[in-house]
């Protein structure tokens, strides 16, 4: 089999990977890519948003089954696209994508159909937003109602920080269109999960829990990230847990995007709040998470292509989704001064027995092939163990073997795990 799969990050890499295990698979082509995917995958100057090209790329190679992974062309059509062509997707098409594509119609979607989440008001004027500020209780959450590369959302401890995040979100049109309107939501407490699950639009297998380092300081502190490293299972997330997730928030979701006629098929990710009153919902993704795949499908005993190509025929329910009763950890290895400004260009060097447990995300090669840093953050690091502690150790002693100018990571990965599980 010939497969496509769209995006150039560590998810992609992750999932490529997984994929590879596959003895059916003789090659896999990702678009773009990046550097250091190279070993796994034949990478094709295709833009991930560039559907037209993907779509005459994969007529002209024969390609047999495609993956879109990020939620921008998820959210432009890029699976309608590819299966109009003739092309199998994992992915959700694009009127089932608006379950991330717009923070608005996920928030009023819960409302609706009585699924819990954080209550709420939606504005697209500036002045009535602020107005309402000004009554509000503090720390309140505002999200950027579109998509924002997982940075739409802040925190406000205060009224002058929420004026000054919000002038900049619809004002300033710090994430562009995405912020013309916002959700103002309660502020929740409560420990974090994310659960990613596969689904063909009747039946949810969720993956794998896992817990995600949003801030890039040690100690949660500084700006929100991308993700700074994850590790799983999370030990907040129990069998009661789950088992109220499944009857409360994933099979109702299901369900609510059915009686809406947005059937969703291919991977959605729960983001979730474990407060005093029960599991709410924080945001739905309409993919695989960063850095949460990293961590969850080397856990992954079933066959990846299987369960994918399940989802799309609607098989899911008879299909084994197993995971290995183990723990794993990724440190995310960043470029000095991320989120912010900071440098690229710097030449990575990871040793030989390292290689097979890093995961590329802003990583290109230059002309005389050296690969060099290109984005924010550059790799993930992941280790695979019988505990958490160990799977931790591993995770960076590997990190600390890995070597570019500006390297940063935080060091603290897994630490409020290990505290919860004891």
């Amino acid at each position: 089999m010939k497969l496509m799969v769209i995006g150039g990050g560590g998810r992609e890499h992750a999932i490529i990977r997984k994929l590879k295990e596959n003895p059916q698979v003789e090659a896999i082509y990702a678009l773009p890519g990046n550097g250091g995917m190279r070993g796994d995958a034949v990478c094709v100057n295709i833009g991930a948003k560039d559907i037209a090209g993907m779509a005459a790329f994969a007529a002209e190679k024969g390609i047999d089954y495609a993956v879109v992974a990020p939620d921008d062309p998820l959210a432009l059509g890029a699976v309608d696209a590819l299966e109009a062509a003739g092309i199998p997707c994992f992915g959700p098409r694009a009127n089932a994508a608006v379950i991330e594509g717009s923070k608005v119609f996920a928030k009023n979607l819960m409302k609706k159909y009585g699924i819990p989440t954080a209550a709420y008001e939606t504005f697209d004027d500036f002045s009535a937003a602020l107005e309402y500020l000004k009554r509000a209780s503090y720390p309140i959450v505002i999200k950027a109602d579109g998509l924002a590369l997982g940075k739409g959302v802040v925190i406000p401890a205060t009224y002058q920080e929420a004026e000054a995040a919000l002038s900049s979100i619809m004002l300033e049109k710090k994430f562009g269109a995405s912020g013309d309107r916002i959700v103002v939501e309660e502020f929740l407490e409560g420990p974090e999960v994310s659960v990613l699950a596969f689904t063909d639009g009747k039946t949810v297998k969720p993956m794998v829990s896992s817990m995600d380092h949003k801030r890039v300081g040690d100690g949660d502190v500084g700006p929100n990230t991308g993700g700074m490293g994850t590790v799983a299972p999370n030990p907040y997330y129990t069998e009661a847990v789950a088992e109220r997730c499944m009857r409360e928030i994933f099979l109702p979701t299901i369900r609510a995007m059915n009686a809406e006629g947005r059937p969703f098929r291919g991977c959605l990710y729960f983001g979730l709040m474990l407060t005093k009153d029960g599991p709410k919902v924080i945001e739905y993704n309409c993919r695989f998470g960063d850095p949460e795949t990293q961590v969850v499908l080397p856990l992954l005993e079933s066959d990846l292509l299987t369960v994918m190509q399940a989802t799309t025929r609607g098989t899911l329910a008879e299909t084994e989704v197993k995971f290995a009763a183990k723990h794993a950890c990724c440190v995310v290895l960043a470029s000095g001064g991320y989120p912010n400004a900071y440098e690229t260009g710097k030449e990575i060097s990871v040793p030989a027995d390292v290689l097979p447990h890093v995961y590329f995300a802003g990583a290109k090669t230059t002309e005389n092939d050296r690969l060099v840093t290109s984005g924010g953050r550059v790799l993930g690091v992941v280790a695979v163990a019988d505990t958490l502690a160990g799977a931790i150790e591993q995770a960076y002693s590997r990190a600390d073997r890995i070597s570019f100018d500006g390297k940063y990571c935080r060091r603290d990965i897994g630490a409020r795990a290990l505290k919860a599980g004891k």
